[in-house]
């Protein structure tokens, strides 16, 4: 990967524990903490203020691709701002978790986030979660991992998060999309995370990233 940085892909469905443990091991690399997730639900966000509906795939190409979308950094955590606003409050909001999975399908959005992320990698070193990390956005990097979590405790997690959009329907969408569908890359180590602490996870994590090689 000439053009970038060192970059160490988090992916994973919903719930699993990655944005936790991708944030805490870009703290502890000290790395940038990118949550790709948070560009599609902004962007999902626009779409809806705007009025345009998560299956209108046509408007929603039009629209991202002349948005003004900005990725910056506050406290080496990315941020994104569309045409001079912060969405970063309504990130979570129920229409717009019932929307994202839909919304992220768009080929356009996906190549649009996809090169975002990609900048992200040309100036830092970074620690990116995803679901198309590994997989799509990096495949080339040495430091693939795919976190997981049993389906009873990853619904328990996200109600805990208060969120409400269905684990099992979220799945379906991200796992059958034909725009780079959630799936394990190949070389990436499964850990699950179930019955561990976030730290013994990054404990994981940055024991196989010695055993690779990758200077830390």
């Amino acid at each position: 990967m000439p053009d970038f940085h060192r970059v160490i892909a988090i992916d994973g469905p919903a719930a699993s524990g990655k944005s936790s443990v991708a944030r805490e091991l870009a703290r502890r690399l000290g790395f940038v903490y990118v949550n790709s997730g948070a560009i599609y639900r902004a962007i999902t966000w626009y779409m809806l203020r705007r009025g345009i509906g998560p299956d209108d795939g046509g408007r929603i190409a039009r629209t991202v691709e002349s948005a003004q979308i900005s990725c910056r950094l506050k406290n080496n955590e990315s941020r994104v701002w569309i045409d001079d606003v912060d969405p970063t409050n309504h990130l979570r909001d129920d229409l717009v978790n019932k929307a994202v999975s839909r919304v992220s399908t768009v080929p356009e959005v996906r190549k649009i986030v996809t090169e975002k992320m990609r900048n992200y990698a040309r100036a830092h070193d970074v620690v990116i979660e995803g679901r198309d990390i590994g997989s799509v956005v990096f495949p080339h990097t040495p430091g693939k991992f795919y976190i997981d979590a049993s389906p009873e405790v990853r619904f328990r997690r996200r109600v805990a998060e208060g969120q409400r959009d269905e684990i099992a329907a979220r799945d379906r969408a991200d796992s059958s999309r034909r725009a780079s569908p959630l799936t394990v890359a190949p070389d990436a180590q499964v850990i699950d995370t179930s019955h561990l602490t976030i730290e013994e996870v990054i404990d994981k994590i940055v024991e196989r990233l010695k055993l690779k090689g990758l200077p830390l």
